[in-house]
């Protein structure tokens, strides 16, 4: 194991000496003018969630996002008994035993000045207390996914320092899987494709950034690699594995086999080092959920518990049993890179409003900007316009935020629209209400999001072919007298307003603010 770490290491080095991670400079320069986000400042400033979650007696597993010039130095003040800080790298390490809430205050520094921020350590049953926020693999390789490409994305989130501003999940999905073997007989990664898990997994953490993997309670996952159940207590292939049947029908036991390795398959999970588990079948159901839920809760490791998919929109009938089991949910079929899929998606979210909370997410699935493509990359279809409304209604709808781009081509528009810090804490707020439409006519939306500071999200959507002309009435939101307008993506006060605020706004565009009390 200390040689392949060591090999590891070497190669990321080497892959971040050698490796070009931009892209067309024609490309980038088309894109250039379209940047709202200001450019991040070199003074420190904390990012991310203000609240951890944690199971007791589980690994604590926690990297401050920081933004600013290196180095900088961490502290944390009334750090509980059983954790340790790294001071030069904000990585938070070690295990409470104890439930409870133990409230600290986070301090950065550097040569520019300080920044600090009260943050919440709650231990309990709860975890992923905010919207998970990573990349997965899936729209960008697809089926082609391997070791060298999980860690070519690793390495992008510290080049592109999107751990800064609280991306941290670097997610395997399927066909990583090979057969199974070991003392537990739990499924292995296929060796032309993972040589060791467990190093990577291992390699992954000491960057600061956590890993996850992906699995299906079918005899057989989608792209057809052995899932976790099979009709023989082997888990070998057999004729059910063959056999050619819906996979988004419940047909027992054409897809879900006699014998279960839930238990096995997440012990093999805990020991690599795995943090989060894509777990992916339809229709997603409690039995098959429990069971992976209990499995996982047995490993004493905290491993988010990810549902996916709900191709044949049956969850919601069935959601009250589930949601209490898992971490998110799919709620759509799978997104793809073009208008019509991602407004038919992030605008027909109301029915999951009352299931979403800390620790309990709905998932209108993966982000689609930058080069994505399904194993064959390309620039994102949707226009610059589609774009930050696709990140504005995901953030507002505190929906978990996954990349699916291939980092080595990250262009500064894409930064910009993932690392604004002030778009992120919309998603990432404490309190993880989903936003509601407040008002909509013509294919013009207004949808509000309360904030734990007291303060409102509002996102005003243009869903129609023209310019047009969007009003945010207080009335409509709830809400009276003189609020202080914030334009999010611009990052600046627009004024001061009373009784509504208006904007004209692009064809399948957003207008991001934030309406606080006048004196704030």
């Amino acid at each position: 194991m200390k040689k392949n770490n060591a090999l590891t290491t070497i190669l990321i080095l080497s892959l971040l000496v050698v490796k070009s991670f931009g892209q067309s400079s024609t490309h980038e320069d088309s894109l250039k003018s379209a940047i709202l986000t200001p450019p991040i400042s070199e003074k420190p400033r904390i990012n991310g969630p203000k609240v951890f979650g944690v199971r007791p007696n589980s690994p604590f597993i926690y990297n401050i996002p920081a933004s600013g010039k290196r180095p900088m130095q961490f502290t944390v003040k009334g750090l509980p008994t059983g954790l340790k800080l790294d001071v030069n790298t904000g990585f938070i390490t070690g295990s409470l035993n104890t439930k409870g809430v133990y409230p600290v205050l986070i301090k950065v520094k550097n040569s520019l000045g300080n920044a600090e921020r009260n943050f919440k350590i709650i231990v309990g049953d709860d975890i992923q207390l905010t919207p998970a926020m990573g990349w997965n693999s899936w729209n960008c390789w697809g089926s082609s996914v391997n070791q060298e490409k999980v860690m070519h994305s690793a390495i992008g989130f510290i080049k592109n320092k999107l751990n800064d501003h609280g991306w941290s999940f670097i997610n395997i999905d399927d066909t990583w899987q090979g057969e199974r073997s070991g003392t537990l007989n739990a499924l292995q990664p296929d060796p032309k494709r993972f040589s060791d898990i467990g190093s990577l997994a291992d390699s992954i953490h000491k960057m600061g950034l956590k890993i996850g993997i992906y699995s299906t309670p079918w005899v057989r996952s989608y792209a057809g690699r052995l899932g976790g159940s099979a009709e023989n207590e082997k888990g070998v292939k057999d004729s059910l594995f063959t056999k050619k049947v819906k996979l988004n029908a419940k047909i027992l036991p054409a897809s879900m086999g006699k014998y279960s390795f839930a238990k096995v398959d997440a012990q093999q999970y805990a020991k690599w080092g795995i943090d989060y588990l894509k777990y992916d079948w339809a229709p997603v159901e409690a039995p098959e959920t429990k069971e992976m839920s209990d499995a996982i809760r047995a490993t004493g490791r905290d491993i988010v518990l990810s549902l996916s998919n709900n191709a044949n929109k049956s969850l919601i009938n069935n959601i009250a049993e589930v949601a209490p089991l898992a971490q998110s949910w799919r709620t759509t079929n799978d997104i793809v890179d073009n208008w019509k899929n991602v407004s038919s998606i992030g605008f027909s979210q109301e029915k999951w409003t009352d299931y979403a909370k800390p620790g309990h997410f709905n998932d209108p699935d993966m982000l689609v900007v930058g080069y994505v493509g399904w194993g064959k990359p390309h620039p994102t279809k949707l226009t610059v316009d589609e774009q930050y409304s696709h990140i504005s209604l995901w953030s507002l709808l505190a929906a978990p935020l996954l990349l699916g781009c291939d980092l080595d081509k990250i262009d500064d528009f894409t930064l910009s629209l993932i690392t604004n810090d002030e778009v992120i804490d919309i998603d990432q707020d404490v309190l993880c209400k989903q936003a509601t439409r407040v008002a909509s006519k013509d294919s013009l939306d207004v949808y509000a999001k309360p904030l734990e500071d007291g303060s409102i999200a509002v996102g005003l959507f243009n869903r129609s072919n023209n310019k047009s002309t969007i009003t945010a009435s207080w009335k409509d939101l709830g809400i009276t007298g003189k609020r202080m307008v914030r334009d999010l993506w611009r990052q600046k006060n627009v004024g001061i307003h009373t009784d509504k605020f208006v904007t004209e706004v692009a064809s399948h565009g957003v207008v991001l603010i934030k309406l606080s009390s006048s004196g704030k």
